[in-house]
């Protein structure tokens, strides 16, 4: 009598973008429900959770590379619920090509290595063109003599003692110079099909693009961002 198959045994792997999204459970809720339905159909047990909380500005996935260790010395599969919400990160798709583990995707369960392989260099191309695009935009934004990166302004006004009127239109008068500056990138994310705000603010942390005050994209100076373009 032939012995049994053993039962398949599964490293699971979420992931989110923001720290916010992580803390609401936005979108990991949805993750950890087709994980858990492939486990139910297939029979298998989930051996441990990983769930990674990502920045736009960083490919270190520390999560990740945890969820493949454990697979690797058990032999388990990593099992991710979708692999086209990840088939544009070149990163993601890279590490999990070189670990050589196995794994399965809930929304594509016949993708393989080679499924992968031929997903990452597509995605390695794309952003590559994004850098070459966003670097095309500011320095023809430049070229039209717009001054790129200008935060001291109003700096300079207030060591000089001066404020008030002064100060709020030279504030103002960067604010909007940055914001045109951007607006061919921003055009360019919103014909991508990234229309939200929170979608907006990935993408321009994604492709390393500060704020004015060199920090990072959310909902909120996006918002103002379009307001000045008037978009």
């Amino acid at each position: 009598m032939a012995n049994p198959t053993p039962p398949l045994r599964l490293v699971a792997y979420e992931r989110v973008s923001t720290a916010r999204q992580g803390r609401s459970g936005l979108g990991l809720e949805a993750q950890r429900t087709a994980i858990d339905a492939f486990a139910a159909t297939t029979g298998a047990t989930i051996l441990a959770r990983f769930t990674e909380t990502e920045s736009g500005k960083r490919d270190n996935r520390p999560e990740l590379d945890k969820a493949l260790n454990l697979a690797r010395i058990t032999g388990a599969t990593l099992v991710i619920a979708k692999l086209d919400r990840l088939s544009r990160n070149a990163a993601f798709l890279l590490t999990l090509q070189a670990s050589s583990v196995r794994f399965v995707a809930c929304d594509m369960p016949e993708a393989n290595n080679l499924t992968v392989g031929i997903m990452a260099l597509v995605a390695q191309q794309e952003r590559e063109a994004i850098s070459r695009r966003t670097k095309e935009a500011l320095a023809a934004a430049k070229a039209r003599g717009v001054t790129l990166g200008n935060p001291n302004g109003a700096a300079a006004l207030r060591r000089a003692g001066k404020g008030g009127v002064a100060l709020r239109e030279a504030v103002r008068g960067n604010a909007d110079a940055f914001a045109q500056e951007l607006a061919p990138v921003v055009a360019e994310i919103r014909a991508a099909g990234h229309t939200s705000l929170r979608a907006m603010a990935a993408e321009l942390n994604a492709r390393g693009i500060s704020t004015r005050r060199d920090g990072l994209w959310h909902v909120s100076n996006v918002r103002n961002l379009l307001g000045r373009v008037g978009l």
